[in-house]
């Protein structure tokens, strides 16, 4: 038979794979760093942590407008009870979220 090599190198194309192989398992490594659950779940926590902090104030404005617009309604006392009541949900929303911001972490 023919002893002479073959165009194709087989030593060559297995140095390019070897490479390659490792260059995959660097990326796989990043990747998994990357996407660390435990990095995951501090922005999970900061992100409830935010819609709470949003419903609050969302809620203490919402909720006081529509108690209050409600008194005016039977009441008669335009606007002063939208206004009032609107304050004072304001000022527990405010309540809510400095309480909110000082817990501490668990």
């Amino acid at each position: 038979m023919n002893d002479e090599p073959s165009e194709r190198d087989p030593t060559g194309e297995d140095a390019r794979i070897d490479v390659l192989g490792k260059r995959l398992e660097a990326a796989r490594e990043r990747e998994d760093q990357r996407n660390n659950p435990a990095l995951g779940a501090e922005a999970d926590v900061n992100y409830r942590m935010g819609n709470r902090v949003l419903a609050e104030l969302i809620g203490g404005i919402g909720g006081g407008a529509l108690i209050g617009w409600v008194i005016d309604h039977f009441a008669g006392t335009s606007p002063w009870g939208l206004l009032v009541v609107m304050a004072l949900g304001i000022i527990a929303a405010f309540r809510n979220i400095i309480r909110i911001a000082n817990q501490r972490p668990d």
